[in-house]
């Protein structure tokens, strides 16, 4: 039977992916190098060709995934039949953006060996998503839903705040502590574009059910 022979795009991609269902399927910690080209079948030298460990892959799959996060917040942003705050709403609904796929990158990006990865990908997140919300900001200022005099400046303060508060456990607060923190942020939010206040209220919605009764 004759040889497969793949593309150098195809052969990286296959390792990407092989690598992240193993992540997921084993834990970042307990996959090898050498699990990942057994999977595949292909010699450990073809694995160093494309990447020089498993952390790059994770680098690979955290920047893939992040690219698709910002995919959808584009088509969010750019949907005409919204409103600035139904669009704020799709992206923040129980204060974050993304899926399951993306949470579990995360919890990868955590470990104390990603750190400096996890900062790199913290950086190009307000980076990247930073216009697509001020998009959405100056559409609210057109509204009357916000007056923010400078949606980007604001919006990358406001992302790099919250990001660094309440990501991960960082800070080892307790559930009712980041509770609170999550309802500031909310506060902060509406203050800081001149929205209504409880207009954000979608980011904490067991607290506004608690308000109401």
């Amino acid at each position: 039977m004759a040889r497969v022979t793949k593309s150098r795009e195809d052969r990286r991609k296959e390792i990407v992916q092989t690598a992240e269902r193993l992540f997921r399927k084993v834990g970042f910690a307990k996959c090898s190098v050498d699990m990942i080209i057994k999977e595949i079948g292909v010699a450990k030298g073809t694995f160093y060709y494309y990447f020089k460990s498993k952390e790059e892959i994770l680098e690979a799959i955290a920047d893939q995934t992040l690219s698709q996060i910002v995919e959808m917040a584009e088509g969010i942003a750019a949907d005409p039949s919204m409103t600035a705050l139904e669009k704020m709403q799709a992206l923040l609904t129980n204060s974050h953006v993304g899926d399951d796929d993306t949470r579990d990158i995360a919890e990868m990006l955590h470990l104390p060996q990603n750190r400096e990865l996890h900062e790199i990908t913290n950086i190009q997140t307000v980076l990247r998503m930073s216009p697509i919300f001020a998009e959405i900001v100056r559409q609210g200022n057109q509204e009357g839903d916000f007056a923010a005099k400078r949606p980007l400046e604001t919006i990358q303060f406001l992302f790099t705040g919250a990001q660094f508060l309440l990501d991960g456990g960082l800070f080892d607060f307790t559930d009712e502590e980041t509770r609170i923190r999550r309802e500031v942020v909310q506060e902060i939010i509406e203050k800081s574009l001149g929205a209504a206040p409880g207009s954000f209220g979608f980011m904490n919605p067991s607290s506004s059910d608690d308000r109401c009764k």
